[in-house]
């Protein structure tokens, strides 16, 4: 089966069909992570270049489980160690690695837009691994891979995405995404952490913690950045947390049952409490499982492998 794309440069894009091929993909491979040796010969000729341009732990790692699972061989490229730090442009340092003969780019580059212009000079295929703020695409299909385990389909599903909404490229995608397959999105937070028009995008917005948990199915809780705490967006953690963090008592109070979603790191205590993440609601670990099926998924039909 064959995305309509040759590559994965974001959900914006993407329709319904390869989503739902993407997700019905992962659940095959999802089943092979469960064998006692987890490996298939799927991409065993095929070169898969992960090329980060910024700091990751569960993407990083994720993919390249994935890619091994898979049989492909794999190449890590790290920006800290290399000729980037002499001056080298990306087009240069993704057109000299593909004279090496490699077939597949991932790549996570702080600057959006980055794998697109990628595209335009390179013959491999690219998956982006996150383009500073602007999408995550791999991480909003495996949080829709978690969800529809738990609820079949999206029709009419109330997602409600917390936290740092201006500068999380996750809630981009999974906006992007959860639209396209029929839930119905909601964001909330503090106004100025709330973009423009976001309204725009077919969602709306809360920004009562309290409102938006009796009104939602479920809540993507985003990490805040505390980097960018210095810029005043919010006047402390502490007051963060009492106005917009996500409590057991604040879940208790809705009296209906409600899924959490996250996608790392947590930082507890702030934008949820440690049993929350720990809790019944949560599905986190879950999601870092089926992060890795995913990744399988997408390589597979990027590459265009047969199993």
């Amino acid at each position: 089966m064959a995305l309509k794309s040759s590559h994965l440069l974001g959900l914006r894009d993407t329709p319904a069909e390869d989503i739902t091929a993407i997700l019905d993909s992962a659940v095959a491979f999802k089943e092979i992570l469960n064998r006692p040796i987890p490996k298939v010969p799927t991409l065993r000729h095929v070169t898969v270049v992960n090329a980060f341009f910024e700091n990751s732990t569960r993407t990083r790692i994720s993919f390249e489980l994935a890619e091994k699972r898979l049989s492909a061989d794999v190449v890590n490229f790290s920006a800290s160690a290399s000729s980037v730090n002499k001056g080298e442009t990306l087009i240069d340092t993704i057109r000299n690695l593909e004279a090496m003969k490699i077939d597949l780019v991932v790549m996570r580059h702080p600057l959006p837009g980055a794998h697109t212009l990628l595209t335009k000079y390179c013959d491999s295929k690219v998956i982006n691994a996150g383009d500073g703020a602007h999408e995550h695409p791999t991480q909003a299909l495996l949080d829709l891979m978690t969800l529809r385990e738990v609820y079949g389909d999206f029709n009419k599903l109330r997602v409600t995405l917390v936290g740092d909404i201006a500068h999380s490229r996750v809630a981009l995608s999974n906006i992007y995404g959860l639209t396209t397959m029929g839930a119905q999105v909601a964001v909330c937070g503090p106004p100025t952490l709330i973009p423009r028009d976001i309204e725009d995008l077919g969602v709306k917005v809360y920004y009562d913690i309290n409102e938006a948990i009796a009104k939602s199915d479920v809540l993507n809780v985003l990490r805040i950045q505390m980097e960018r705490q210095d810029s005043g967006l919010f006047p402390s953690v502490r007051e963060y947390h009492q106005t917009f963090g996500v409590t057991s008592e604040r879940l208790a109070a809705s009296h209906k049952p409600i899924t959490i979603l996250h996608p790392g790191p947590i930082n507890r205590g702030l934008e949820l409490d440690a049993d929350v993440a720990d809790g019944p609601h949560s599905l986190i670990l879950k999601q870092v499982t089926n992060g890795v099926a995913v990744r399988m998924a997408i390589l597979y039909l990027i590459a265009g492998g047969e199993k």
